[in-house]
C-alpha cells in the first residue's frame, strides 16, 4: 500500500495517480464493509429506531407490514448499508481530500478543509432535524387525515425508501449555507 499521502510529489504519472485513487477507494470500501459488519447484528434494532416516529402515531390496531417475501431481511440490510455509508462519511471525505489536496493551492486548501468539516456536520444536522422534527409532524398529519375506513399499515420497505429520501433531502437542504459560501467566494 502507498504511504498516507504519496501524492505530495505533484509529478506523479497517470498510472501512479490511478494507483493512489484505487488505494483510497479500497480503504473506503473496507471501512464501509467493517462498519456494515459491525452494525448488521443490530439491524432490526436500528430499523426499530428509524421506524419509531411512524410507529408512535399508528393507530393501536395498526402495524407495519412486509409485502414482499425478502423484505424482512432486505430492508434492515439496506438500512444498515446506508447507515454504514453515512457513518463513514467523514473518512470518505478525508480520503477524497487527501487525494485532491496536493493539486490545490495553499489558499484553496485552507478553505476546503473547514468546508468539508462543516458539510458533514450540516448534513448530519439536516438528518437529525428530519428525524426529530419533520417525521413526527408529518406522520401525525398523515394519520390525522387518513380516511376512517382505511387501515393504516405501512410497508417496511416503502417506509425505509421514504425515510431515506427525506434524510437525504434534509441533509442536502442543510448544505445551502455551504453552497452560499462557495458562490460568494467564486
Amino acid at each position: 500500500m502507498s504511504e498516507e499521502n504519496p501524492s505530495e510529489n505533484k509529478n506523479l504519472s497517470l498510472v501512479e495517480h490511478l494507483i493512489e485513487l484505487r488505494d483510497r477507494i479500497l480503504r473506503v470500501l473496507v471501512l464501509i464493509l467493517v462498519l456494515f459488519v459491525c452494525m448488521f447484528p443490530f439491524a432490526n434494532e436500528i430499523y426499530g429506531f428509524v421506524s419509531q416516529p411512524l410507529r408512535a402515531f399508528l393507530p393501536e390496531s395498526s402495524t407495519m407490514i412486509a409485502t414482499q417475501v425478502a423484505s424482512p431481511f432486505l430492508t434492515p440490510f439496506k438500512l444498515t448499508l446506508v447507515l454504514a455509508i453515512f457513518a463513514g462519511m467523514p473518512v470518505i471525505l478525508y480520503q477524497t481530500w487527501a487525494f485532491i489536496a496536493p493539486g490545490l493551492y495553499k489558499k484553496e486548501r485552507r478553505i476546503v478543509l473547514p468546508l468539508f468539516a462543516s458539510s458533514v456536520l450540516l448534513f448530519y444536522a439536516g438528518m437529525a432535524f428530519a428525524y426529530f422534527v419533520v417525521f413526527p409532524l408529518a406522520f401525525r398529519f398523515f394519520n390525522a387525515v387518513s380516511p376512517e375506513n382505511v387501515a393504516v399499515m405501512t410497508d417496511i420497505s416503502s417506509y425505509l425508501d421514504f425515510v431515506l429520501k427525506l434524510f437525504f433531502a434534509f441533509g442536502i437542504a442543510f448544505e445551502i449555507p455551504i453552497a452560499t459560501i462557495l458562490l460568494i467566494w467564486t
